[in-house]
């Protein structure tokens, strides 16, 4: 059995996570998408919201057989791979920005676990939409409706309320 694991910290979770969350799944016998959890850092989205709004997001596109979701914490990703059986790591990539980014940490997967990176070009279609750039537009009052599942978009608006 093929294991890859999708990492990233999803806050909130895009359609453009879930095309690679779905591309993945056609590709690996399992997908494990790993929720980052930095204490350090501010989400908008906590790790359980983000957690329970990715499941959420499977369950509607008949994905949880072939996907699961757990929590990334603060070691090396090579070692959460090696925890979760995977043999590789899939990336997506939006520009040649991404890949300048993305490459160095692919090598280092390599030299230090033998895991590889699998890098998947974001669909054209998706390619402007970013966790970040989410935030901020719906932060200034702009639609992302468009942009994100239904449960990531009623975690952002529950969120902006709060917040």
């Amino acid at each position: 059995m093929s294991t890859v694991v999708l990492p990233g910290s999803f806050d909130p979770f895009t359609l453009g996570h879930l095309d690679l969350a779905r591309r993945a799944a056609a590709l690996a016998d399992s997908v494990v998408i790993a929720v980052s959890h930095n204490p350090g850092k501010k989400n908008v989205l906590d790790l359980e919201t983000r957690q329970q709004v990715i499941r959420e997001t499977l369950a509607a596109e008949g994905l949880t057989e072939r996907c699961e979701v757990r929590t990334l914490g603060r070691g090396l990703l090579v070692d959460f791979c090696r925890e979760a059986g995977a043999h590789a790591v899939v990336r997506g990539l939006r520009s040649q920005i991404d890949l300048a980014y993305e490459e160095p940490m692919a090598r280092m997967n390599r030299h230090l676990a033998e895991v590889d990176t699998v890098f998947l070009l974001t669909a054209a279609d998706l390619a402007h939409i970013s966790s970040s750039l989410v935030r901020e537009v719906h932060a200034l009052g702009g639609d992302v409706s468009d942009m994100l599942p239904a449960p990531a978009l009623d975690a952002l608006v529950a969120a902006s309320r709060v917040s």
